[in-house]
Formats: structure tokens, C-alpha cells, sequence
């Protein structure tokens, strides 16, 4: 009967993909990478980068493992660790990532001074009046006059939006973009808008309806509140 590889070397038109045997110990999968590595992939001065992907499928490896693997495949000069992929995560990080999805509901107005903040998605029922912040992982959603500063994807989520029933900001931000408030706005304007990034990385604001098409995971709204 033939042996199980540990390690699975699978070449793709983006780089190298590793495999990792899920169910045998650590200490065999590292000296099995390590010898393979050594048969194969010689140093060579001249030869291009090669992208490697290191998926360790369900093994739960620690940070300290993680560098362990990726310095296996950094003593090849020519070849560089992309991504190292488990699905396996800690209980602290299953927290961390549901927290981020929420979406918290929150009735009230953020006055001048005042900076209201959630992990997640905000859901604002009330105004943010002009000097108060609102910030949030994710996006946010103001049933109300946003009249102060906004700032969605705070973690760096460039495809969080921000949508109010009067957008009037002082300032926009989402992830690292920012956009300042024109000198006046249209008041004949009554519809509920939008703010996102674009393709040339610019925060646009438009109709809230074009949000089905841009963001269609949007519609995980429904029925998916946490209550504040």
C-alpha cells in the first residue's frame, strides 16, 4: 500500500501550492516539507520569484508554526509565501470575526464632541448632528441627517458603504479614502444617498438604490440586527 504524502507540491499559472496532510503530526509534515523542498527547488541566483500558497486544510497551526513553514520556503531564495491558509480558527478569532459581521442598532442622536463606535455594521436611528462621529468596521446605515463625520471600514474594508436619509457630512471616510464636505450642498435633493469607493479609488456619493448592484451582500440586512 502506498504512503500518504504529508506534502503535496501542486504548480498553477499564479505559483505553487502546498497541501498539508491534516491528520499526522506537525513534526512530520515540517521535515517532509523540508526534504522536498531540498530535492526540488535548488537555489539559483538568476531565477524569477515564485508565489507559494501554504494551505493546511484542518490543522489549527500557531503563529510561532506559521513562521516555522514560511521560513522553510524563504530559504529557497527564489520562492516567497503568500498566504498561509487553515480552516481552523481559535475561538478568539470566531469571536472577533462574528463581531465584525454584526450589525448593532442603535436609537439615538451623536451629538458635537461625541464619537459613537461599533466593530461591525452601524444601524443609526437618529442624526449625527455637526462635530459628532460615528465609525465603524463595516458599514453604516443613518435612518436620519448625517450631518458630522462618517467614517465605514475603519479596519480597512474598502467596500463598506455609508448610506443616510439626509447626506449632509462634514467629512466621508471609508477604509483609508476620505472626501471633505463641498462648500454647499443641493437642499433640493430628498432621497436617501449613498457614499462608497469606486474603481478609481475615489469615494462617490449617489442614489442609495444602486447599492443592490454594487453591494449585493447588502441584503443580509434583513432580519439581522443586534440590538444596541
Amino acid at each position: 500500500m502506498m504512503k500518504k504524502q504529508n506534502v503535496m507540491i501542486k504548480g498553477t499559472k499564479n505559483g505553487l501550492v502546498l497541501q498539508l496532510n491534516d491528520q499526522c503530526s506537525y513534526d512530520d509534515v515540517k521535515k517532509e516539507l523540508e526534504d522536498k523542498l531540498s530535492a526540488h527547488y535548488r537555489e539559483q541566483e538568476d531565477a524569477p520569484l515564485i508565489a507559494v500558497k501554504i494551505q493546511a486544510g484542518n490543522r489549527y497551526l500557531t503563529t510561532e508554526q506559521e513562521e516555522e513553514l514560511k521560513e522553510l520556503v524563504r530559504k529557497k531564495r527564489n520562492l516567497v509565501v503568500e498566504e498561509v491558509y487553515s480552516s481552523v480558527m481559535t475561538k478568539e478569532e470566531a469571536f472577533k470575526q462574528k463581531e465584525e459581521t454584526d450589525i448593532f442598532s442603535v436609537a439615538a442622536v451623536v451629538r458635537s464632541g461625541q464619537v459613537l463606535e461599533v466593530p461591525g455594521d452601524l444601524l443609526l436611528v437618529g442624526d449625527v448632528n455637526p462635530g459628532g462621529r460615528v465609525k465603524a468596521g463595516g458599514n453604516i446605515f443613518i435612518m436620519g441627517m448625517l450631518k458630522g463625520i462618517a467614517h465605514a471600514g475603519c479596519n480597512g474594508n474598502k467596500d463598506a458603504v455609508i448610506a443616510a436619509s439626509v447626506m449632509t457630512p462634514t467629512q466621508l471616510r471609508i477604509a483609508e479614502c476620505l472626501n471633505r464636505a463641498p462648500d454647499s450642498y443641493d437642499a433640493a435633493g430628498n432621497e436617501m444617498e449613498c457614499a462608497y469607493i469606486d474603481d478609481s479609488e475615489q469615494i462617490v456619493i449617489d442614489r442609495l438604490q444602486v447599492l443592490k448592484h454594487l453591494r449585493p451582500t447588502i441584503n443580509r440586512l434583513k432580519g439581522d440586527a443586534t440590538h444596541g
